[in-house]
């Protein structure tokens, strides 16, 4: 299968249902706002710990930027080379009216605010990727771009799935290595396998090479995720997921496909349950009181 490659600006509005294809154009708010398509995050919004109704009102309830973001947003904008505008605000104390209205303005106009300790801290962590040996060749400048968006049919359920690549290397030669840009608390390879099943990135893993393969760019697509640590020496380490992680995502993800497809035939949208829930203690806090009480 060849996925067509359009141009961004003939994409629809937000919301309006994006047709099948490449997108390198495509705006944030267009990607995200597309409510008849699903996306590798919205997966695993779908499913436990969440559930299908949490998963609905995020999407009546766009969030607001967070403050919590910005380095990482900010990041990415560096060592991508797009993104928002990056606007250092050179105060002090933040916490002034005048101040807050700067900073407002700049949210309102899509930037992202930064002190300057903030400023300096993404311009090294940047820098402490270009020196990377692995990292500055994944992300050099001329081996691909950034933010490209895509959108494909599922086979089994017929819904449209998304997916944003953080990096899109051009067609060359060997085979096609996907990377991914992650900051982190710790780019240790322990707390990096905590992260992954934290945040669900062995299901992203499935998901970003399936829409490689839906678009034939590669038949056989490896994936990487490059995770940098936020504090200084802004340490990096390259992971690549083993088997069973990528089985484990890729049965996630077909379940959350057949969730979305169910609920959107349905119009029904479930919580965590319908029926009443059997429960016991932890298991930690069982044991505890049974050799204090019993």
């Amino acid at each position: 299968m060849t996925t067509t490659v359009l141009a961004g600006a003939s994409a629809p509005a937000a919301g309006l249902g994006i047709e099948p294809g490449i997108y390198p154009n495509l705006p944030m708010e267009a990607y995200h706002g597309d409510r008849g398509s699903l996306s590798s995050s919205g997966a695993r919004k779908l499913l436990p710990p969440s559930c299908p109704a949490l998963f609905r009102y995020e999407q009546d309830h766009p969030q607001l930027p967070k403050k919590a973001f910005d380095v990482g947003n900010a990041a990415h904008k560096l060592v991508l080379g797009e993104g928002p505008n990056l606007v250092r605000i050179d105060a002090s104390e933040w916490r002034t009216a005048a101040v807050k209205a700067v900073v407002a303005d700049v949210r309102a106009a899509g930037g992202v605010p930064l002190k300057p300790a903030e400023y300096d801290q993404v311009q090294a962590m940047a820098d402490a990727i270009r020196r990377h040996p692995v990292a500055s060749v994944l992300f050099a400048p001329e081996s691909g771009r950034p933010e490209v968006s895509m959108f494909w049919t599922d086979g089994p359920t017929g819904i449209t799935r998304r997916a944003r690549f953080d990096w899109l290397p051009h067609p060359r030669s060997g085979r096609l290595i996907i990377p991914d840009y992650k900051t982190c608390r710790s780019a240790e390879p322990s707390a990096l396998a905590r992260a992954v099943d934290e945040y669900g990135y062995h299901c992203q893993d499935d998901w970003y090479r399936a829409a490689a393969r839906a678009a034939g760019l590669a038949e056989d697509p490896a994936m990487v995720f490059v995770c940098q640590e936020k504090t200084a020496p802004y340490l990096v380490t390259v992971i690549e997921l083993d088997a069973a992680a990528r089985r484990i995502g890729a049965a996630k993800n077909r379940r959350a496909i057949d969730v979305f497809a169910r609920c959107t035939e349905t119009g029904y949208w479930p919580g965590y349950s319908d029926d009443i829930t059997y429960l016991s203690l932890p298991v930690w806090a069982e044991r505890r009181d049974e050799e204090e009480y019993l």
